[in-house]
């Protein structure tokens, strides 16, 4: 599952680009792969209730991405679709 959303650019808030947030089984494991292949991850990841786990990353040519290990409750709603 993919998701994300586009922001209004204002003088106030200049960096507000696309933001992509891609579904993964263990945020752990992919945080070390993002990292082994020349990502920087951005913090800790932070919970999200009723969400699941949640971090951005800056891949291999500065765009800011993020993950998320959704809960179990989400999966299977996504599974539903």
């Amino acid at each position: 599952m993919i998701n994300g959303g586009f922001y209004t650019k204002t003088g106030d808030k200049p960096s507000q680009y696309p933001s992509v947030v891609i579904a993964v089984d263990d945020i752990k494991k992919s945080m070390t792969k993002i990292e082994k292949s020349g990502g920087k991850v951005i913090g800790e990841p932070m919970d999200i209730k009723g969400f699941g786990m949640y971090v951005s990353f800056y891949d291999t040519e500065g765009n800011r991405v993020a993950i998320m290990e959704p809960t179990m409750e989400m999966k299977q709603k996504a599974e539903k679709r």
